[in-house]
Parts: C-alpha cells; sequence; structure tokens
C-alpha cells in the first residue's frame, strides 16, 4: 500500500510500506479523507516544530475517515464508515488511570517525531486500529468525518475553559483549530466571539461561520475597543502559538478571565506581571481522548457543520502540492488528501 513520508524538510515521498494483520478487537480502515494539519505542515515545511525534530522518516497524519475492510470487532462490520481517533493511550499508566489518557506516558498518536523511534502516522492506504478507535460517520460526508481530530481538540480547549454560557469570547488566530474554536464556543453557549487574524482569507471565514467581529490583527489598535476599563472577554482561545498574540489581548480580558493555549509554536516570552495584577489564568490544552466521540456526534447531530472549513480536496498523487496548498492562508484552510 502506498503511504506518504516525511523524511525531512521539504522531502515528502509517497513510498510502499506493509499493511498490520488485524488482531482480536481490530479493524482494518480503507482510508479514504485525510486532513493536513498544523504539526504535518510544521514537518513538511522545517522538519518539526520546536525541539520536536524529524529523526528518521516518519509517515505524516492523524486527520483521517475511511471505511473498514475487515472486522475482528462484533461492533463494526465492514463497510461501515468511520472517524478514527489518533489517540491510542496505553490505559495502564498513572495517567491513564486518573483519567488524563491525553496525558499516557506511552501515548501512541499517529504521526508524532515526540519520542523516539517515531509514531508513523496514518496518511496511507490502509491501516490497522482498535476497534474502540472508530467512531460511527455513516451519516457525515467522508470529508466531515475527517475533521473529527481537529473538532475534538478544540472540544477539549472548550472544556478547559469551562463553562461558555453567556461568556464573551476572543479568538486568536483563524486557522482551522482557531476557527472551530468559534463554532464550538457558539454551540456551547458563549453570547460573543471575535475573532483576530493577519490575513483576510480566514477572517471572511471566521465571520460566516459566527463570529461576531473579525479583526486584522497586523492593523495599528486592532483590539483598541476592547483595552476599555479592565477589558471586556472572559475567554481567550489562543490558536497562533505566537507570543505577541498573547501579549497583545491581556488589555482586552477582564480581570480573573481565562486564557486557553492551544497554539504550538515554541516557547514564550509572557507578560506576566500584566498576567498576575489581572488574575488571569492560563491554562495548557493538549491533544484530547474522549472528546473525539463528542465532537463526531456534534457534527452527526448537525449541531456543528464543518463544512465551510473543508477548502480543497487533492488526489494522494499530489500530495506535495496539496501540503504546499495548505500552507498558503491566502486561499487555503483545511485541505485534505482523497486516497481512494
Amino acid at each position: 500500500m502506498r503511504a506518504i513520508v516525511a523524511h525531512a524538510a521539504k522531502d515528502l515521498r509517497i513510498e510502499e510500506r506493509q499493511r498490520r494483520e488485524p488482531g482480536d478487537d481490530e479493524v482494518v480502515v480503507q482510508v479514504e479523507r485525510g486532513g493536513i494539519c498544523g504539526s504535518d505542515l510544521h514537518y513538511f515545511n522545517h522538519g518539526g516544530f520546536g525541539t520536536v525534530k524529524l529523526r528518521e522518516p516518519m509517515i505524516l497524519g492523524h486527520e483521517i475517515a475511511g471505511s473498514i475492510i475487515e472486522s475482528r470487532s462484533g461492533l463494526l462490520a465492514p463497510g461501515q464508515r468511520v472517524a478514527v481517533s489518533p489517540s491510542r493511550p496505553c490505559r495502564n499508566c498513572n495517567y491513564c488511570l486518573e483519567g488524563k489518557p491525553n496525558h499516557c506516558m506511552n501515548m501512541r498518536f499517529y504521526g508524532s517525531a515526540m519520542p523516539f523511534p517515531h509514531i508513523q502516522g496514518a496518511f496511507r492506504e490502509q491501516l490497522t486500529v482498535r476497534a474502540d478507535q472508530c467512531a460511527p460517520a455513516d451519516d457525515l460526508s467522508i470529508g466531515e468525518a475527517a475533521m473529527a481530530e481537529p473538532l475534538a481538540v478544540t472540544v477539549h480547549a472548550a472544556r478547559q475553559a469551562g463553562n461558555l454560557v453567556g461568556k464573551r469570547v476572543l479568538v486568536t488566530g483563524c486557522g482551522p483549530i482557531g476557527l472551530l474554536c468559534i463554532l464550538v464556543a457558539r454551540s456551547s453557549g458563549a453570547v460573543e466571539v471575535v475573532a483576530t487574524d493577519i490575513a483576510d482569507f480566514p477572517l471572511q471565514t471566521a465571520g460566516a461561520i459566527g463570529a461576531d467581529t473579525a479583526v486584522n490583527a497586523a492593523e495599528e489598535g486592532a483590539l483598541d475597543t476592547w483595552y476599555k476599563g479592565k477589558g471586556h472577554f472572559d475567554v481567550h482561545f489562543e490558536c497562533t502559538g505566537v507570543a505577541s498574540a498573547l501579549a497583545s489581548a491581556i488589555p482586552a480580558l477582564r480581570p480573573g478571565g481565562t486564557i486557553v493555549q492551544l497554539g504550538l509554536g515554541g516557547d514564550m516570552t509572557l507578560p506576566v506581571q500584566q498576567m498576575t495584577a489581572k488574575e488571569l489564568q492560563l491554562r495548557g490544552s493538549f491533544r484530547f481522548h474522549e472528546e473525539f466521540f463528542t465532537g463526531n456526534n456534534w457534527m452527526r447531530n448537525g449541531q456543528i457543520d464543518v463544512k465551510p472549513l473543508i477548502t480543497h480536496t487533492l488526489a494522494l498523487n499530489n500530495a506535495i502540492e496539496a501540503f504546499e496548498l495548505a500552507s498558503d492562508r491566502s486561499q487555503a484552510l483545511k485541505v485534505q488528501l482523497a486516497f481512494n
């Protein structure tokens, strides 16, 4: 079978790989759609991010959906469409037993160069997975089903933020994760959502999917309106990983507000004195686990519509073109690969 393998920055190849035969309570999924994530782009463009670097060839990808072609599970049958969670905790370490599987000491998360040997990814034509990784998706398009993973990231972030009913929310960064934060905040009861970015195309999409205001952060005084008094926003979803984006938002947050940091761009220097004086809470948000199934259900019942975020779908043979397109924020949001 064919797989998309990163060897180094700008060195992406389509190679043959062997499929692992399924064991008890496992299924084989014919991968039909895969979404290119920000971490995939970091591996493609830079060979990694922060201290995480490619040290051996690695199959990329963790946003996938497809159809079951072989099943050794009594719950899933061949022909069924599923979204596949890349979260594979060990279930036995202290963090798993504490109910924090996203912090598993032995996590096997698809397409990650954090450990060595690297955890090979899911951008391959066939993938053998545990049955409990699969969420039924027969009533979703294959593109929507492949959005379950990034949606889960933002559902987990919303849990980190706490109750959003009646809250005023600021989202910095309108890539796919930021846009999904807008959708989740709205769905969770936020009374106002303001989004910022430095590119016009994602800002236009932010307004179209439910942001009350979309602001170009590159413009001088972009957030001045919300700096009055001691600030305006209760919750800040920071999705850029850029220190200046977080720092510029601090004056716009009300005392006691909550910052949820999703963006991973390397270490930051933070205005700790301002944060302390306002008694702000900074909460990290890293991956997800059970939220994968929550987000999938929200899509299935119509609570969340992710279709406006899927801007391009390219064939597997055009993988390099797809990765280059996904890097162009002037025209692309979520770029997906069609494997069939």
